[in-house]
């Protein structure tokens, strides 16, 4: 099918449906959803090259990894963000261009990216704090937006959770089930979406009228056998927590595992909260969800990431900020505090 039958379908113009596949602003978004259910349903592709010559662009997004962040490949979390993004892109006739760069190197495959024209934009991921890489794309002047935040610069496109109040309602809520003493396993906090969430958990205890223990609190890679080591020293304690959150499921994962090691039960021995259990290769349970958890789907923040690119490749000055909203799940893995907070067994 050509761009022409497309539109004749919708009995809209060829300029407004090419327009809606490409993200501009002016295009609503009721036409836009219109014009995009029905080029998957009819298996629509955009004429790539011909679409480059047209417009001079390169139809091609860049992802640019440093080397010491070459693990996220293989997180699902991070493969979740991809697909959701790929489809976006593919959809608009675009293709997805992932390097992974030595650290010190990223500057320049930045500045030879924008002079070679070898990518129309950029996405950009885990930001921290005072994150050089956001001034010098402004300086180089390459649509890019950014799927998290750094909070000392504003006049830039992201896509982010809103992690603080997550963390901090789920906090609030295992303090209304009777717990007090309340323990993190954190991502690494020198990035800024871990310090949200360590500052909505302070937040939620302090609302209740409780301090913080920073005993109780980890940060580190987020992997299955960091939660298995860091939930096993913490419940090794002589006053161990009753509660823990993890800023990841598959963190939760070693949390439950160390768990049954002990002989414990989650949700009535230990309750336990995770996030991100939406992803495609670990489901949480089928009927009922195993982890009470803060849902967020990352394949629909690459979806929003991608989208907010795109319509910013098409229109520069425009500059989307998506704050997304956490929803709240409660499942099997939390319930009152138990009445005793004796040491667990080794």
């Amino acid at each position: 099918m050509k761009l022409k039958d497309l539109a004749a379908q919708l009995g809209l113009s060829q300029t407004t449906v090419s327009r809606a596949l490409n993200g501009y602003p002016e295009v609503s978004e009721v036409t836009r959803a219109r014009v995009v259910a029905a080029a998957k349903r009819h298996d629509y592709r955009p004429n790539v090259r011909a679409k480059a010559l047209a417009t001079g662009r390169s139809m091609a997004i860049g992802h640019v990894l440093p080397v010491s962040n070459s693990h996220e490949m293989v997180n699902p979390v991070f493969a979740d963000f991809i697909a959701g993004a790929s489809e976006t892109y593919t959809r608009s006739g675009y293709d997805l261009v992932l390097s992974v760069v030595p650290d010190e190197e990223q500057e320049s495959h930045y500045r030879t990216m924008a002079s070679k024209q070898s990518v129309d934009g950029l996405l950009v991921h885990s930001p921290r704090p005072d994150d050089p890489r956001i001034p010098l794309l402004q300086k180089i002047g390459i649509p890019f937006v950014v799927h998290g935040r750094d909070s000392e610069v504003a006049d830039y496109s992201w896509v982010d959770i809103n992690n603080r109040r997550a963390f901090r309602r789920a906090t609030e809520f295992l303090v209304d089930l009777g717990h007090t003493r309340i323990g993190l396993l954190n991502g690494r906090e020198d990035y800024e979406f871990a310090r949200r969430r360590r500052a909505g958990v302070e937040e939620g205890l302090a609302a209740r009228g409780l301090r913080a223990d920073p005993a109780l609190m980890y940060s580190d890679e987020m992997t299955e056998q960091y939660g298995y080591r860091a939930a096993s020293a913490l419940l090794a304690l002589d006053a161990p927590p009753t509660a823990l959150l993890a800023s990841s499921t598959i963190i939760a994962f070693g949390i439950r595992r160390a768990a049954i090691e002990r002989g414990l039960v989650l949700g009535r021995d230990l309750s336990l909260i995770s996030h991100d259990d939406v992803l495609s290769y670990f489901r949480n349970g089928d009927e009922e969800p195993l982890f009470t958890a803060i849902r967020s789907s990352v394949w629909e923040a690459g979806r929003r990431a991608a989208e907010a690119l795109i319509r910013q490749i098409a229109d520069p000055d425009t500059l989307p900020q998506i704050l997304l909203e956490a929803d709240f799940v409660i499942g099997t893995s939390t319930g009152p505090a138990p009445k005793t907070n004796a040491k667990r067994k080794a």
